[in-house]
């Protein structure tokens, strides 16, 4: 079964703000999640029930959701490796 992909605004915008090549390739490994491929890791601790979308530098937390009978990708945060779960974890505690 095919998932839906969907991005939360932070991630949408993150992307929107990147250059074009690294930009090609976080979009070329969001399509990738509707076959649920890529380099994907389950998060531990604070961040369980998340995963980890790694692309070069950069990093996607997702959420896999079931909606009404269909798998869904949803994109919760973007950023780069540096400081992307560190920002989230704030996010999540409402920091």
């Amino acid at each position: 079964m095919r998932a839906r992909v969907e991005l939360d605004p932070q991630a949408a915008h993150f992307l929107r703000s990147l250059a074009p090549d690294p930009r090609r390739q976080l979009r070329s490994a969001l399509r990738g999640l509707e076959e649920e491929r890529g380099d994907l890791k389950p998060l531990e601790g604070e961040l369980a029930g998340f995963t980890r979308l790694r692309v070069g530098h950069y990093r996607v937390i997702v959420q896999f959701l079931s909606e009404s009978g269909q798998r869904v990708a949803r994109c919760v945060y973007a950023e780069r490796r540096s400081v992307v779960y560190e920002l989230f974890a704030e996010i999540l505690h409402g920091g």
